[in-house]
């Protein structure tokens, strides 16, 4: 019974996290598209590519957090 109960509050503490890490990833997927539209730098181009290629593998597969480390790839890579 402990254990259900600490899984329960587990989860319930998490979901806010979750939320957060999904609507970062939906905004950073939105971030890079703007960026690859504007013709970004040769060195940054592979770069944007990849990261968006990424957070949509992730944000498919529900993995936010990883989505969200994509995003900030594409950030470093644009020098923000």
């Amino acid at each position: 019974m402990r254990l259900s109960l600490l899984t329960l509050a587990g989860l319930l503490l998490a979901a806010p996290a979750l939320a957060d890490d999904k609507a970062a990833c939906q905004d950073g997927i939105a971030m890079i598209k703007d960026a690859l539209a504007k013709s970004p730098s040769e060195a940054a181009l592979p770069k944007l590519k990849k990261a968006l290629r990424v957070a949509e593998r992730e944000q498919g597969e529900g993995e936010y957090d990883e989505c969200v480390d994509a995003v900030g790839d594409a950030k470093r890579a644009m020098g923000q």
